[in-house]
């Protein structure tokens, strides 16, 4: 194997201050997720150093969506992922969504993330190999889009695109939910020539639910 692109994440810098993370933000992680994801980093980098493979780390943010033809979709049961649930529950699978946390030190008090829409982190793994076969070094990059959408945006976002409200029961914050967490996504962009399609909290919503809606045919 000469070039290895990894699926990493932003859970390697935890709580982040400020909630906005760079590649060069220090990695905190607070879960075995996280914990994992930086550990085969390390590994990757030895390797590389060694003369192994070298690799692009792709560090996701909150991946959602759903491939714009319906062809392919998040099937995961028991999914935890927000805009999985919220259109899960749009479509009747669940009796509602839950928020958990809405005392946090943002405008509407509930969690900011960076949601990416998954067929844009597909095209960042296009890239990433064919940065590799043209000799690039290795690279660790934050994949998102560089701004946030809370919980409460997006779940009135599914209402919206659904046409009817939600099942919302609120409820106390979860241990180790940062109050936001959002990258900072310049590297990624400048370079792999990275440019997002379908960076739209309506288009993410609207792909989901159609591909709910399709699982239920």
């Amino acid at each position: 194997v000469r070039h290895f692109v990894f699926s990493s994440t932003a859970a390697v810098y935890g709580i982040p201050a400020g909630g906005r993370a760079s590649e060069d933000s220090p990695t905190a992680p607070i879960n075995p997720y996280g914990t994992s994801k930086l550990m085969t980093e390390w590994m990757l980098r030895d390797l590389a150093a060694a003369g192994g493979p070298r690799y692009v780390a792709l560090r996701y943010f909150n991946v959602a969506g759903c491939e714009p033809t319906g062809t392919i979709g998040q099937s995961t049961p028991k999914a935890t992922l927000l805009v999985k649930v919220a259109c899960e529950a749009a479509t009747g699978r669940r009796p509602g969504v839950a928020i958990y946390g809405t005392d946090y030190p943002t405008p509407d008090g509930t969690g900011i993330r960076d949601y990416i829409h998954v067929e844009d982190l597909a095209d960042a793994h296009l890239k990433a190999i064919d940065y590799l076969r043209a000799g690039g070094e290795p690279q660790t990059l934050n994949c998102g889009y560089g701004h946030g959408y809370s919980v409460r945006e997006v779940l009135d976002t599914v209402s919206r695109v659904n046409g009817s409200p939600l099942t919302i029961h609120e409820e106390p914050r979860r241990a180790g939910d940062p109050p936001m967490l959002v990258a900072r996504a310049d590297r990624v962009r400048e370079l792999l020539k990275w440019t997002p399609r379908h960076d739209d909290l309506e288009f993410i919503v609207r792909t989901s639910l159609e591909w709910e809606r399709k699982l239920l045919a």
